[in-house]
């Protein structure tokens, strides 16, 4: 990538205060005595009400490079984004954006309900920063764009929210920006519009863009970014390429979620691939899983669920029991286990997941332990996520040949 960065993120730290801080005349007054006394909390400390949403955090974006940021509700994905569009500011570090922003944030936030669609394309290009003129070279654009033609002279309050987020996102993906914000804008609409969406996303990203994308989409994320940021609790906790940080995040999810969840009798101990890396699509891969099973334990709970997950999207490609699979544990002890499966999947990085299974609920009791499988590209050819091995047989045909009869 060249350029000079457009998109700076330095050593930005964020504080925020729990509920009110003062809602009464009675705590105001001391406070602030207690600031000009010199005796409150400094800028950069926090007091007993406070908390750091971003601690820490640094980054560049240059022109054609596309950062994603996923993480976890609450890690600063959102709050990192209202500091770059300039909502909030730092209270330490620095932030800058060069050129005219476009942020997909909120995108039908700005409408006003009382005024038409025509009125609100022009409030809310103005909102965002175009000329008068500018907004009338592209209004047609923009409507066709949000397919509402029919009522665009309709007042938007009785737009169903659909459109609402058509014309709203119509509007700011069509501003020609220097640098493009987006946070979870990518699933308005219907999945047609969605497609659609993403189509015109992706399009402005291979333009030369800089762009900061936060989704829990984490297949957008693969597909769009050239980078990410795994945040956790405000910092970064991991970065690196796209698929990197996704098999973090996935990793930190079932810790997070074998931390939380119930005892079983089974526990998992090892998970191991025993065959050589990469599997070529369309061979089979063996892995060798160890645990015990405590007392107390009954059938339903000496089942396990086997799961083959998509790093690069985070999407299940394929589940299922060990009862599914043929596998029986033994009633006590300790055990090993040898597991095969036929990857008939697309190149990719993918990972294996064990979790302890109650068959009668159908749920996770408890999280097991992954390993990551390289797919490399093989005998079967075919696109899409898998192959489904697929047969065909000519059962009718023409008598009459190609070129003709006599």
């Amino acid at each position: 990538m060249t350029g000079a960065p457009r998109i700076q993120f330095e050593q930005v730290w964020k504080k925020f205060a729990r509920g009110e801080l003062h809602d009464s005349l009675r705590d105001l007054v001391p406070a602030a005595v207690r600031r000009l006394a010199g005796r409150g909390p400094a800028q950069d400390e926090l007091s007993g009400e406070e908390f750091w949403a971003v601690r820490d955090v640094s980054f560049e974006v240059r022109p054609g490079e596309a950062l994603g940021i996923l993480g976890p509700n609450g890690a600063g994905k959102s709050t990192i984004l209202k500091l770059l569009t300039r909502i909030l500011v730092p209270t330490r570090g620095r932030c800058a954006i060069t050129g005219r922003a476009g942020a997909l944030i909120e995108v039908a936030a700005g409408f006003h309900p009382d005024l038409t669609g025509r009125e609100n394309v022009f409030l809310q290009g103005a909102i965002l920063g175009m000329k008068r003129s500018e907004i009338k070279t592209r209004f047609d654009e923009i409507v066709s764009f949000a397919e509402i033609e029919a009522f665009i002279d309709t007042p938007v309050k009785r737009y169903s929210n659909g459109m609402n987020a058509r014309l709203g996102f119509a509007i700011a993906a069509h501003i020609s920006p220097d640098v493009l914000v987006i946070d979870e804008v990518l699933s308005v609409g219907d999945l047609r519009f969605q497609q659609k969406a993403f189509d015109r996303i992706q399009e402005m990203c291979t333009s030369g863009i800089p762009v900061v994308l936060v989704s829990h989409q984490l297949e957008r994320i693969a597909s769009l970014c050239t980078h990410a940021l795994l945040l956790e609790r405000g910092r970064i906790a991991k970065r690196g390429t796209p698929t990197e940080c996704i098999e973090a995040y996935l990793e930190s999810s079932r810790n997070s979620e074998s931390a939380a969840s119930h005892t079983s009798a089974l526990t998992f101990d090892a998970l191991s691939l025993e065959s050589e890396l990469p599997v070529r699509s369309g061979e089979r891969a063996q892995f060798r899983l160890s645990g015990d099973v405590g007392p107390g334990s009954d059938a339903a709970s000496r089942d396990f669920s086997l799961r083959v997950r998509a790093l690069s999207t985070g999407r299940l490609v394929f589940s299922a029991s060990a009862s599914d699979c043929g596998a029986s544990l033994p009633a006590r002890g300790p055990f090993e286990m040898d597991v095969e499966l036929q990857f008939n999947v697309a190149p990719g990085v993918y990972s294996l997941e064990l979790a302890v299974w109650d068959a009668e609920t159908r749920r996770d009791i408890v999280a097991g332990p992954g390993v990551t499988v390289q797919v490399e590209a093989g005998a079967l050819t075919f696109s899409g996520t898998s192959h489904l091995l697929p047969r065909a047989r000519v059962v009718t045909a023409s008598s009459t040949a190609a070129g003709g009869s006599r």
